[in-house]
């Protein structure tokens, strides 16, 4: 369905028989793993170094805080069975994703804005790269979340820290260990006595000696060395969708996030001719950040367009966002 990928797996074979060092990135060790149901293959764990496709560069890097909005786009019979980036067979049925930076595996909640259809996925390969999508679903993830038919959706993407944490050890054929399992310490002995409040202080009531306070029982971790999850156990019951609450969302062109307000002032009057523009302060840790943003756009089309209209005026790292 997607034209990018001739372009992206002759561009990387051109690279090799021109003998540059960048053949070593393709290569990956795959690993199978049982899973419910059946094999579920889990490829090398992989994060990569930058790389260029079509004039763009992209930064791949461990990121347990991403969370974006944006649009999702999905591919199917025309790559079943082909290669990913990590070393896995791409199968169409499989509840997987390619994204252009998260590690790979990771695993991601998805939510399609538009019908509050959620579902866990597990990335396993590179892309989309076409300009204005920030994720590739399998074609089983796009029915599940309920735009096969239409090609794309407004999605949430959130990586999960700790599921993608235990799949990257499984991926690395290392021990993993179950969320919140951890080794029993037995609590220190801890002697009290009574003291006198000081002066004009409130004291609190003495508790109910009859009301227990419930304490938590000590937990032993599991032996992971012989019963570690399995992928498909990370990914949790198959075609299990959850439905969330959402709203009335717009589509905006980000021509970038600036530490400075005078950057963005700047930016904004560059973009003045584009449509209505705005700058967005939000809170970054402590820091503010300013993100200038051209919009609310009608359509997926007029924001395609807008987008590239925004990237070619010199602003490269334009994405759409959903808001």
């Amino acid at each position: 369905m997607m034209g990018y990928w001739p372009v992206l797996r002759a561009f990387l074979a051109a690279i090799c028989l021109a003998g540059l060092g960048a053949c070593a990135e393709t290569e990956v060790v795959a690993h199978a793993a049982k899973g419910m149901g059946g094999e579920s293959q889990v490829g090398g764990y992989k994060v990569g170094t930058p790389y260029q496709i079509a004039g763009t560069w992209y930064y791949p890097a461990v990121d347990m805080a991403y969370d974006e909005t944006g649009i999702a786009s999905w591919y199917g019979a025309d790559f079943h069975g082909k290669r990913t980036a990590n070393g896995e067979d791409y199968d169409m049925n499989a509840l997987t994703a390619a994204h252009r930076t998260l590690p790979m595996p990771s695993i991601v909640r998805v939510t399609n804005l538009e019908n509050g259809r959620s579902i866990k996925l597990r990335v396993n390969d590179r892309g989309p790269f076409a300009r204005g999508r920030i994720l590739d679903v399998s074609r089983r993830g796009a029915q599940l979340l309920g735009f096969d038919t239409q090609g794309t959706a407004r999605v949430r993407v959130e990586i999960l820290e700790d599921e993608s944490r235990q799949v990257a050890l499984l991926a690395q054929g290392k021990a993993v260990v179950q969320p919140g399992a951890v080794a029993a310490v037995p609590p220190p002995a801890v002697k009290t006595a009574p003291v006198a409040a000081p002066g004009g202080a409130t004291v609190a009531k003495t508790p109910d000696p009859t009301l227990q306070t419930a304490r938590a029982k000590p937990v032993v971790a599991t032996d992971v060395a012989q019963q570690p999850p399995t992928a498909d156990e990370l990914l949790g019951p198959k075609d299990q969708v959850a439905v969330v609450a959402v709203k009335p969302t717009n589509l905006f062109i980000q021509a970038g996030a600036f530490a400075e307000i005078v950057n963005a002032k700047r930016t904004s009057a560059r973009l003045a001719g584009f449509g209505p523009v705005r700058v967005v302060q939000v809170e970054n840790g402590n820091i503010p950040l300013f993100r200038v943003r051209v919009g609310p756009l009608v359509s997926l089309e007029e924001a395609d367009r807008t987008l590239n209209a925004v990237a070619g005026a010199g602003f490269p790292e334009a994405q759409i966002v959903v808001d």
